[in-house]
């Protein structure tokens, strides 16, 4: 709207008031500004007539205009070293980098515009209330993978596997996968309930690791549990299964964060490995996020409790073999051999307990009794001792 057109529209409305067609509250309505500013025009026309109406800055140049070098400087930054980042995580870098660089975001993102160099934000959809977070710590955790391009070059698409509070949005795991399922859940849930205890419920999707569905589209079966789902029942963690993309909002919205900032920050960094970006996501990442990301919860207090036990046993698959007459157990490919054993002197048609650890690493269990460890080869670990009644 040009500077004539909304002298008019002020004229016009102010002429109406007068008349006494509209009052101050409709006036305002019709020209889109408060109540407020409108009583104020109103007062300077009354006093100046429309010579007060004009804006007294049109033609003049701002005295806090950037000069042309600070503008070449933001331009070439982007251009050259943060041509991937978001316009609000390139402020944030330059910020970071140049401790002298004071600029606003708004400024940063108009030059970035006005070049051409990142597109003008569309019309924002309509509003949607979010979900009231649980009030306490530990009440509710999120898990979820993203699948994405996450490392620099041509490395094929990983899976990010979050696991964050509901009530804080700290995320408290966070690592790549080749593939999400049963063993990048248990890592999750190791690294979380190890660090800050047991907590309430386990909100996510309905995927095969984590629940049985007898139809696609319908309800999960709450009587076939999976390896996950077990585990969750044994440490007294309710699962909950989500129905609908939007009761994963949060998880969305924290995806999306990370597929703008992370791909830029590992190619930034020059990591081109898995082994690396976690290292990275471990040691430095996680925590600046959860600084810049996270919330404070709704109450002071926390609904994580302590664990006591031996974790590593409850977070990994258990499956039951019945032993051979070589006195082996097959499983995954390997024959699992059982070492000599001072109370019994073999396990022929006995039923046996495998676990199977995230790590790659097996056991056989006979009852409560640990008989042998196994690297991820089959190889007993320890072989020159036996394992003592």
């Amino acid at each position: 709207m040009g500077p004539e057109v909304r002298m008019s529209r002020y004229l016009d409305a102010i002429h109406q008031y007068r008349r006494g067609r509209l009052s101050c509250v409709e006036a305002a309505e019709v020209l889109g500004i408060s109540e407020r500013h409108f009583r104020r025009l109103r007062d300077t026309y009354e006093a100046e007539g429309a010579e007060g109406l004009i804006d007294r800055r049109r033609g003049r140049k701002s005295g806090r205009r950037a000069g042309t070098d600070k503008i070449e400087f933001v331009v070439e930054q982007y251009r050259t070293r943060y041509f991937d980042f978001t316009v609000k995580h390139f402020h944030e870098a330059l910020r970071d980098e140049f401790p002298g660089f004071n600029l606003s975001y708004t400024w940063t993102k108009t030059v970035l515009q006005q070049r051409g160099m990142v597109p003008v934000s569309t019309r924002r959809s309509a509003h949607r209330k979010k979900r009231v977070r649980r009030p306490l710590p530990g009440m509710m955790l999120f898990q979820d993978g993203s699948t994405h391009h996450w490392l620099p070059g041509n490395h094929p698409p990983l899976d990010l596997i979050v696991t964050m509070d509901d009530a804080t949005s700290e995320i408290y795991s966070i690592f790549l996968v080749e593939e999400e399922g049963t063993a990048s859940t248990f890592q999750g849930l190791h690294e979380t309930i190890a660090a800050k205890g047991l907590f309430s419920s386990f909100y996510t999707d309905r995927g095969s690791h984590y629940f049985f569905t007898p139809k696609a589209g319908a309800k999960v079966d709450r009587e076939r549990l999976t390896q996950v789902g077990r585990a969750l029942a044994e440490l007294k963690i309710e699962h909950i299964a989500s129905y609908s993309p939007e009761g994963r909002g949060r998880m969305e919205r924290v995806f999306n964060t990370l597929q703008k900032r992370l791909p830029p920050l590992l190619r930034l960094n020059k990591i081109t490995t898995i082994e690396a970006a976690n290292r990275y996501l471990r040691d430095v990442y996680r925590a600046q996020h959860n600084a810049q990301f996270a919330v404070a919860a709704a109450e002071e207090g926390s609904a994580f409790v302590p664990f006591a036990g031996d974790l590593k046993e409850v977070l990994c698959i258990r499956e039951s073999r019945v032993v051979t007459n070589d006195n082996c157990v097959r499983y995954g490919g390997l024959s699992l051999q059982i070492p000599e054993q001072a109370h019994r002197r073999h396990f022929v048609k006995a039923t046996v307990m495998v676990h199977a650890y995230p790590d790659g690493t097996l056991a056989l269990f006979h009852g409560p009794r640990l008989l042998a460890r196994y690297t991820a080869d089959g190889s007993v670990i320890g072989l020159q001792q036996r394992i003592a009644a």
